[in-house]
Formats: C-alpha cells, structure tokens, sequence
C-alpha cells in the first residue's frame, strides 16, 4: 500500500519536472536576451513611447509585469491553502496560455505591455500553488537534493534555449533586427504555452501526509526545541528578507545584461547566445555542487559564501575589463548567485507548515515579481544612455545589504537530515 502511494504521489514530481523542463526551455528560448532585444531595437526603430529611451522602456515593460504579479500572488498563496493548489494551477494555465498567444502575434511595444501583463499574471497565480503542491509532495528533511535537481533540470533546459538560438542565428542571420528576433521567439512561445497546458495535470490527491510536514511542527523536534514556531518564523523572516533584497539588485541589472554585451562590446548574437547558455549549465552545476557542500559545511553558510563570491564578480564588471575576463566573470556571478536558491528554498520548506505555504510561497515570489521587475524600472532609468556602471555598482551594493539577514541565519538552521 506505501509504495502504491509513494507511486501515485511521484507523479507531482514527475510532473514538476517536466513542466520545469518545458517552461525554462522556453524561456530561454525567448524570454532573455532575445525579449530584451526586441524590444529595444523595436523602440530604437519606433516613434518614441512617452518621450522615454528604449532602455527605460525595457525596464517599464518589466515593472508591468511585476505589478501584475504582485496584484495576484498573495491572493493566490491564500487561496491555495484554503482550497486548492491544483485549482489554482488550473486557473493559470489558461491565463499562461493567453498570454504566450497575444505575444506571438505582438507587434507593437503596447501589445507587448499587454502580453507581459498577462504573463506576470500567470506567475502570481501559478508559482504559490506549484510550489507548494510540489513541496507538498517531497519528505521533509530531503529537500535539498530534489531542489537542487530540479533547479538543475531547470538550468539546463534554459541553456539549451541559447544554444538552440545559436542555431536559428546561423540560419536566419547572425544579426539584431526585428525579423530574426520575432521569429525566434515564436519557436520558445510555443513551449511556454504548452508548459502552461500541463498545469492543469497537477492534483492535490497526490501528495504526502505527514511525511512532508514542517520539521519544526514534528513531534520529536517541538520536543527538543523551547520555541519551534519563533524559531520558525525568524528563519523565513529573515531568509525572505534576504532574497527580497536581492530580488530587487538583481532586477536592476540583469534584465539589460544583452544590452550591455550589444552596446559596450559589440557582441553579436550567436556569441551572446553562446555566453548565456554556457551561464545558466554553470549555474545548475554549482546548485548541485553547493548542495553537496552544503552536507557538511551547512546549507546557510553554503549561502553567503556563493552570494559574496558573486558580488566581487559584479563589482569587477562594473568596470568593464577587457571581454576575456569579462566572460568568466559573468559566468561565474550568474552561477554562484543563482546556485543558493535551491538551498534557499529547500530551507523554507523544511520550515514552513503545509497549512502555510502558499502564503510564503507568495512571499517568496514577490521577490521575482515585484522586486526584480519593477526594480528593472530603476535599472533603466539608472543605465539611461548606456550608463552601465553605475547600475551595477548600486546592484553589488544592494547585494551586500541582501547578505546581512543571511549571517543572522547561520546560528538557527540546522543541518539536513543525511
């Protein structure tokens, strides 16, 4: 009976998977460099938009759907405790798909608005929900192993993404202009819209008991700790915090990262295809790696070290040095940055109750949603005419700040279960 069940909740993992798969190939398909691109050669090309500079408008189309995101994601966290996860990812799922459908046919940058509107919707609906289903359905104590493989799968999917762009350059022309780059984006289109289908697979039938209850909330835990639930909530607290704060640097400069290889190196498209990829296989790599390391030296102190490494790595670009130690640089901030969230998450889940993790999951997504996009308005306005230095000093600062609440961590989480 326990493997038939063990069977039948697998399912969400494997589900979780696959639509991971879909979605971040997708993505890096269209939604990095390629999207930022477009719309910037669109506005260069266009009558200007409000008097505002493309890269500022860049910035704006990120902040509309961060705004879109935030509207929706705690309502949706909510309602996902309280009903249904896999209600919510149906909802969502049509909401993904219409979205992926009005970009395809985009030709404006106020289409272009409206489509990521939708799209930033679709995040707030869907990632409380998915988050918490897929939480749901993973032994407490066992996480950060399957987050990091997840993120791993989700990593290297968006690098193939690159890599396959790389492709369609050589075919359609190794240069920025509006027909190549429409074009490729409605090959990645298509597999956001069918991620988007497969949420409506996901049940909540399917997941654990008690098994992937908090630790916190487990017997013989409360038993050996005075105060489980301060405990608990100081713990998501500050690692919330923590990512909220970074949430917003990163938001200010890595949206425009295309952009700074374009207009300060002159790189063309197949090469930065080729560096983006190479970053986000790096960066699924060092999640697994610091995972690893994270058995022995602990999951938080496995955080702070990789988020600080990356921030030297960024203060050094801020100075533009020459293309072949820009390269491994921006390799590794992207990767040392980005290897801390499966960690990241994995601690929040082992610390949440069930009953609770769609609203943190809400919380948590905030920092992609609300944060990172409408901070993008920021970096914009900061970069302006190419003025790329000085965003991403602001962005290594910030980065600094993000790592404060980190250290607090260090003396309340405990290692995992081995």
């Amino acid at each position: 009976m326990r493997k038939r069940l063990r069977k039948i909740t697998d399912n969400n993992v494997h589900l979780a998977f696959i639509f991971t798969g879909l979605q971040g190939f997708g993505r890096g398909v269209w939604m990095g460099n390629i999207l930022s691109l477009y719309i910037v050669i669109l506005a260069e090309k266009s009558e200007p938009l409000f008097g505002l500079a493309p890269n500022e408008l860049l910035g704006i189309t990120s902040g509309i759907t961060g705004i879109a995101m935030t509207a929706l994601v705690f309502p949706s966290g909510f309602l996902a405790d309280k009903y249904s996860r896999d209600t919510m990812l149906k909802a969502a799922s049509w909401i993904g798909a219409a979205a992926m459908l009005l970009l395809m046919f985009a030709g404006s940058i106020y289409a272009i608005f409206i489509a990521m509107f939708l799209w930033g919707a679709f995040q707030g609906l869907s990632r409380p929900a998915f988050e918490a289903i897929f939480a749901d359905s993973v032994p407490s104590g066992k996480r950060s192993g399957v987050y990091a493989k997840i993120h791993l799968t989700d990593q290297i999917a968006m690098a193939v993404g690159p890599f396959m762009n790389v492709g369609l350059f050589f075919i359609l022309g190794d240069e920025w202009n509006i027909v190549t780059l429409r074009s490729i984006m409605y090959f990645g289109v298509f597999f956001s819209l069918l991620s988007a289908v497969m949420l409506q697979l996901f049940k909540d039938s399917r997941t654990l008991g008690d098994e992937s209850e908090s630790m916190l909330t487990t017997k013989d835990q409360a038993n050996s700790d005075k105060d489980p639930n301060g405990r608990a909530k100081k713990i998501a607290y500050l690692l919330v915090g923590s990512n909220l704060i970074i949430g917003m640097g990163a938001g200010m400069t890595v949206k425009f990262f295309p952009i700074f290889f374009r207009a300060v190196y002159e790189m063309k498209p197949i090469s930065v295809q080729i560096v983006m990829g190479t970053t986000m296989i790096m960066t699924g790599l060092f999640g697994v790696i610091a995972q690893k390391f994270s058995e022995s030296k602990g999951r938080v102190e496995i955080m702070l070290a990789v988020k600080l490494l990356a921030t030297v790595c960024l203060f050094i670009i801020a100075y533009y040095p020459p293309l072949i130690i820009l390269l491994p640089l921006f390799v590794l901030r992207g990767s040392l940055m980005n290897s801390a969230q499966p960690l990241s998450r994995s601690i929040l889940m082992d610390t949440v109750p069930k009953k609770h993790r769609g609203k943190w999951n809400s919380v948590e997504t905030i920092s992609w949603g609300l944060f990172w996009n409408a901070s993008a308005v920021i970096g914009g306005f900061l970069i302006g005419d190419n003025n790329f230095r000085l965003c991403f000093l602001v962005t290594a600062g910030i980065y600094l700040v993000g790592s404060i609440p980190i250290i607090l961590l260090i003396p309340l989480v405990r290692k995992e279960n081995t």
